[in-house]
């Protein structure tokens, strides 16, 4: 099996993992309205948390220079994009029936797909630096591990797209399909990465902190709005365990 290979395979059981979590929808049959929004503050809470930790950090070791310019360049144009789609979305249901709650679910799915395209390719260039190098077990463990920490950061982020769809009224098996589908994009990107990880390596920091910006521009617009409908502290307590959850698997895996 040659580094390429490892890639893909590496990447498929992050995608899992997406799924796994995604999963954790079947497990809900009916909730009230204070469960639904505890759980979007809790989204809300894991996708704030993985826009820092998984992404802007990581941008900022990563940018070789200026790493405060080509962070907050990517932020901003992650949010900014979001922005004229949301204003496009707006112009389309002007001519067609199209839902805000059609719209929140399709920028919630986007945003983390976008955000699980720069992790696969991290994926990707950690496994592209074996080329040329005997596959030992010394000089694999690194990118199996960054993986591996990938991959479980994705468990509660495939439940952080599956449960707001269930809140919007998709069936259970929508909820889990548009779930995992956000993570089939890193296998994809990974064994690009590996392929060509002379040329995704320099542009790594911009995607990171462009997927932060797009991620943030969500929950600032669509979920928090959404998840503090009914008033109480039920959204506020979720978001604050969304968080805690992210910033563990984050800092206890590196």
């Amino acid at each position: 099996m040659n580094y390429l290979v490892l890639a893909l395979f590496s990447a498929i059981g992050t995608w899992f993992l997406t799924a796994l979590g995604s999963s954790t929808v079947f497990f809900f049959k009916k909730l009230n309205d204070k469960i639904l929004n505890m759980m979007l503050g809790f989204s809300s809470g894991i996708m704030i948390a993985a826009s820092f930790f998984s992404l802007l950090a990581p941008a900022i070791d990563l940018a070789p220079h200026l790493p405060w310019l080509i962070t907050s360049l990517g932020f901003l144009s992650g949010g900014i994009i979001l922005i004229l789609c949301d204003i496009l979305l707006i112009k389309v249901n002007k001519h067609r029936e199209f839902s805000s709650s059609k719209k929140r679910c399709a920028m919630l799915v986007s945003s983390i797909t976008l955000h699980n395209i720069p992790e696969g390719l991290v994926v990707g260039v950690a496994f592209g630096a074996l080329k040329g190098q005997e596959l030992t077990f010394d000089n694999v463990i690194m990118p199996f591990s960054i993986a591996l920490a990938i991959g479980l950061q994705n468990f509660p982020e495939g439940a952080a797209v599956s449960i707001p769809l269930r809140r919007e009224g998709f069936s259970i098996l929508k909820s889990f399909f548009y779930g995992q589908l956000s993570g089939m994009v890193e296998p994809v990107s990974a064994f690009l990465g590996a392929l060509l990880v002379g040329f995704f390596s320099p542009i790594l920091p911009f995607a990171l902190s462009f997927a932060a910006g797009a991620m943030i521009f969500v929950v600032l617009k669509e979920l928090v709005p959404e998840s503090e409908k009914d008033g109480g502290y039920f959204a506020s307590l979720g978001a604050l365990l969304g968080f805690t959850c992210m910033m563990m698997l984050d800092v206890a895996l590196g």
